[in-house]
């Protein structure tokens, strides 16, 4: 009895020795860009929809080249969403506090018919439009009828936007990075490097840049080079679901917008 409780001591030994390592599955890392301020010139433009990749194009109303433009881009295969004009933006399309609900919906509306084929909107500007809870209420519950989804630019830490949003779970997402408020390629690259780390680190990083020469130059280099770094770049509708309408640490506390 004792040789045999050796001999099956000395087997589990060797299996132990031999097991294969538990394998960890790595986080995923997605990142979702987004080109606002289209429709003013087309053949700037038109390297946007060359970007290698699902880029979301946001275009203005009050361009000459948006309802063109948006017919381009869709064909494209490209998400198009309205870049919508709120204060401290101007023009006929502008949204402004001091509006009536009926103003803001005969905007919106006109602004929609500009830019065709849009699955979402998001804003222009607006640091004192959203943060205006009734206005960004309404907002939400007419992009819901619409069957459309908000993307908050965040251009001011006194948005409410989002949070609106998620009070009536309307399919929403927040910008996490701006690339190029400074207009130099090593600046946008630093912000671009800035992004694909919180990616790592939160899961997902949403991305906002503009047609700039300086934009577009570093991202034809560096977007290719995405899926070598272990980043998936998803569509803004498939950021949606993966971050299924929670706020990052960013913008909030448990995944609830402040």
């Amino acid at each position: 009895m004792g040789l045999r409780f050796i001999l099956v001591l000395l087997c589990c030994l060797v299996g132990s020795v031999h097991a294969e390592p538990a394998v960890s599955t790595p986080h995923k890392a997605y990142l979702s860009l987004i080109i606002d301020d289209l429709g003013q010139n087309l053949p700037r433009d038109r390297r946007v929809l060359a970007l290698p990749g699902p880029v979301t194009t946001a275009i203005m109303p009050d361009t000459p080249h948006a309802t063109e433009f948006a017919r381009e881009a869709h064909r494209a295969g490209k998400i198009v969403i309205l870049h919508m004009p709120m204060d401290p933006a101007t023009g006929p399309f502008a949204w402004h506090p001091e509006l009536s609900i009926e103003e803001l919906e005969k905007r919106l509306n006109a602004a929609f018919k500009m830019v065709p084929y849009t699955a979402g909107i998001n804003n222009h500007m607006g640091s004192r439009m959203t943060a205006q809870p009734v206005a960004m209420a309404w907002l939400m519950a007419e992009l819901q009828q619409r069957h459309k989804f908000f993307v908050d630019s965040r251009t001011s830490a006194q948005t409410v936007a989002a949070q609106q949003a998620q009070k009536i779970d309307l399919a929403s997402v927040s910008r996490d990075v701006f690339l190029d408020d400074e207009r130099t390629e090593v600046a946008i690259y630093t912000q671009l490097q800035i992004a694909i780390d919180l990616a790592r680190k939160q899961g997902s990083a949403v991305m906002i840049g503009h047609p700039y020469p300086q934009t577009l130059a570093v991202l034809e280099r560096e977007l290719p080079k995405l899926k070598a770094q272990g980043i998936e770049w998803i569509d803004i509708r498939q950021m949606i679901s993966v971050r299924g309408n929670r706020a990052m640490n960013a913008h909030g506390k448990d995944g609830i917008y402040r």
